[in-house]
């Protein structure tokens, strides 16, 4: 990966629907060579997607809480059904398997704390294994970038 590589993916680290003549542009090249760069980024794995950014608030979930979960037992078949119930709850928006206290460290988008109460009773107190969880709810976001940025 070149400088001029970084400037493609600066530009769209900041606005990906930019167009492949302003990326060109961006990346002080012409359109055909910008786009064979974007395309070799892609294929080679660099680029992983482009996606929508969703506005939480306006979709009923205002808040974010961060839930640190403690498991009963490490045995591979219980981690790996805890694994995939949290893939499959759309509240969850990131979960980590970690090191420390807790096993898990997940981020989850709900509507107040009757939304947290919810999921928590409802969803993440009913899955096997679950032995003891710790919330803390975001007040306010000071930063939040989804990859880094390239040097």
């Amino acid at each position: 990966m070149d400088a001029i590589d970084r400037r493609i993916l600066r530009a769209l680290h900041g606005e990906a629907r930019l167009t492949n003549a302003e990326l060109a542009e961006r990346a002080g090249l012409s359109p055909s060579p910008c786009w064979a760069r974007v395309r070799r980024l892609e294929q080679a794995g660099v680029i992983r997607g482009y996606r929508a950014e969703l506005d939480q608030a306006k979709l009923g979930l205002p808040d974010t809480v961060i839930i640190e979960v403690m498991t009963e037992k490490h045995d591979g078949e219980q981690l790996a059904r805890f694994e995939e119930a949290i893939a499959n709850m759309p509240e969850v928006i990131e979960a980590w398997l970690v090191t420390g206290e807790y096993d898990y460290i997940l981020k989850a988008a709900v509507g107040g704390t009757a939304g947290y109460e919810r999921l928590l009773r409802e969803k993440i107190y009913r899955l096997p294994g679950v032995r003891h969880t710790r919330t803390a709810f975001g007040i306010r976001c000071l930063k939040q970038v989804f990859t880094p940025l390239p040097a």
